[in-house]
């Protein structure tokens, strides 16, 4: 079955069980202070599971497009990727464990055809110190559906994944007991470092044995599921949200738990080959044929070069369909990597000349039928990625001319990464061509390289620390007055610029400043002032923040605004801002936000825009704080 079917089918399956199916959130979200990406299919639920009530109901389904820029690097194998898609399904204080586990192994081995001798699961194994008990109901939830097929699944508890490598598995083994390092959901890992206020709960995992791969021993001395040798593959979670941690060291029941789940795509396709290589796939190997058209090489032979190319191209794909370009900031930045080191690996392949045009195109026909904005943006995403490329290849032949200085003394690792910082020019290709013109390395030119990255990687941890984060991060009090800073000063730009057009073409916010980027020429310094002032004089007004659910239509019939580019289901949430004849801001968004206005001048707080500046061609930035 191949990966589009599958997707079809879930989402069919979860809409008969009485979800709302909804579009997906674009790769770079609007409206989320915590991250670069989209990089986990329940980020956009955030606001729901944190008690925020949904516009399409208490069960949602979906199919989130997600991107992992920090698993770049681990590119290459026949399981990673950077680019993904996660099933999803949510119970926002409706069904529990029954359903989910219930309906997850229908799925799987009915709807799909997995075979059941070749499933695992794993549940927690309980944490007494915190009065949190074994989930010994989820076990005996999923050793029922095993017996249904004739299977005898014993339990077996294993705690960390290294004591599984010591035990690995017995004879009739199928549900396995982990601690809170694998089998416990939080922003920050097991319930010691849960953060104190977050909603948490065990989780129980999915996996399926490839049993006709050997064990490596590099793992560990004896394979079990969570072993990383390729054996066993997780194909989905199931997330029992059922705490809160209400202080260090205790925690209590939620009142209405809910369940959050998500299956890889890629994986389940995978498994559903029962093939473990992810990129023999509907959605990845039309993408190797490509490459093996234009290069005239064999995947075989070059699995490596051709697996980053298509995982970093249909990557970059996406990344354009939600309006990203390449550029040397944040997510464009990531962006002209993922372009730049596929094209490094087209010269393994012995593609020198211009292939985007060749292999985007086959990208976007694997998408354009389940995703319309793919088909929408076509020409515009094949435009923009063959422009880095060309750019790319003439910084290529301008770092040929510099490594040209270097014939007559050789190459040292600070060179080295000059050519890579200045000119793009990654070592690799720069090594190989030095060999190539016979140009000498220094004898250290690695540690001399490595040194100089280190010193680049602790800048940037420096200058990133603190911004982007991920999970549930983002959302206490000062996040809060932030968001609602952010309506607030859109709504003072169109009132004082006079621009009721004037749209958001992106925000971010920290816990020391917002940042608001909209279409606008610069503003003098009369104009700076008069937007601060508005903003300040609407925060003394004590304005009531509220929020109700609309259809789409009639909510935009209404004159509720929405951010650039963004996309809506039938139903949406519309956060007004003042009353009665008095609303001054009036827009679609998740939340959360402050109750009323006058919270944002706590401790003699005031609105104070700090910078003004360019963003893009016809898009301004400005940056504010509350001091």
């Amino acid at each position: 079955m191949n990966a589009q079917k599958i997707r079809s089918k879930y989402l069919e399956f979860y809409k008969k069980q009485g979800h709302a199916v909804v579009e997906r959130a674009p790769l770079i979200l609007t409206n989320d202070p915590t991250t670069l990406f989209t990089g986990a299919g329940m980020q956009p639920m955030i606001p729901y599971l944190l008690g925020e009530t949904h516009p399409e109901g208490k069960r949602i389904a979906d199919s989130q497009t997600c991107l992992r820029a920090q698993d770049i690097d681990d590119i290459g194998d026949n399981r990673h990727t950077t680019f993904f898609e996660m099933l999803g399904n949510w119970s926002l204080g409706d069904y529990f464990k029954e359903e989910q586990i219930g309906w997850m192994w229908t799925f799987l081995t009915e709807e799909i055809g997995l075979d059941p001798q070749r499933l695992y699961v794993t549940c927690f194994i309980g944490a007494p110190e915190y009065n949190i008990d074994k989930d010994v109901e989820a076990a005996k939830l999923w050793q029922k559906k095993f017996a249904e097929k004739g299977i005898d699944a014993k339990m077996a508890d294993i705690g960390s994944e290294e004591q599984g490598a010591a035990r690995g598995v017995n004879p009739g083994e199928r549900i396995f007991f982990y601690d809170g390092s694998k089998n416990w959901w939080s922003r920050n890992g097991g319930p010691e470092t849960t953060p104190v206020g977050d909603p948490c709960g065990p989780d129980s995992e999915m996996f399926y044995e490839f049993d006709f791969i050997e064990h490596d021993p590099k793992f560990g001395e004896n394979c079990h599921p969570n072993c990383d040798c390729g054996r066993f593959m997780e194909i989905g979670n199931n997330v029992f949200m059922a705490y809160k941690k209400v202080a260090e060291g205790q925690f209590e029941p939620l009142d209405k738990p809910n369940i959050d789940h998500g299956s890889g795509l890629e994986r389940i396709a995978a498994a559903a080959n029962n093939d473990p290589d992810v990129f023999k796939i509907s959605l990845l190997w039309p993408i190797i044929e490509k490459l093996q058209d234009l290069s005239g090489k064999d995947y075989a032979s070059h699995t490596e070069s051709m697996r980053v190319i298509a995982d970093h191209l249909r990557a970059a794909t996406f990344m354009a369909v939600d309006g990203c370009v390449p550029s040397n900031k944040e997510q464009g930045y990531v962006m002209r990597r993922l372009l730049r080191r596929a094209i490094r690996y087209s010269f393994d392949l012995g593609i020198e000349q211009n292939f985007l045009q060749e292999v985007v195109p086959t990208i976007a026909d694997l998408y354009e039928a389940d995703f319309p904005e793919v088909k929408n943006n076509r020409d515009n995403i094949i435009a923009v990625l063959v422009k880095e490329e060309k750019a790319f290849r003439q910084t290529l032949r301008k770092g040929l001319r510099q490594m040209q200085r270097y014939v007559d003394d050789g190459l040292t690792g600070e060179e080295l990464f000059t050519l890579y910082d200045t000119f793009g020019f990654p070592v690799e290709l720069s090594t190989e061509e030095a060999y190539k013109q016979g140009i000498k390395l220094s004898d250290n030119w690695r540690e001399e390289f490595t040194a100089k990255m280190n010193e680049q990687r602790q800048r940037s941890k420096t200058a990133r620390k603190g911004q982007f984060s991920g999970g549930l991060e983002g959302h206490d009090s000062i996040h809060l007055k932030y968001h609602t800073a952010t309506h607030l000063l859109g709504a003072a730009l169109r009132k004082v610029l006079n621009a009721p057009d004037l749209q958001q073409h992106g925000s971010n916010i920290t816990a020391d400043r917002l940042r608001f980027d909209f279409n606008h020429d610069k503003l003098t310094p009369e104009e700076k002032q008069a937007v601060e002032d508005q903003v300040n004089a609407w925060i003394d007004e004590d304005l009531p923040v509220s929020f109700a659910v609309y259809p789409t239509g009639e909510a935009l019939n209404m004159g509720a605004i929405g951010a650039f580019g963004e996309r809506y289901g039938d139903k949406v949430k519309v956060y007004s801002i003042g009353k009665d004849d008095n609303i001054v801001s009036f827009e679609v968004c998740g939340g959360p936000h402050v109750e009323h206005t006058g919270v944002l001048s706590e401790d003699g707080k005031r609105f104070k825009i700090t910078k003004e500046e360019s963003s893009s061609a016809g898009i301004r930035r400005i940056k504010a704080v509350l001091r």
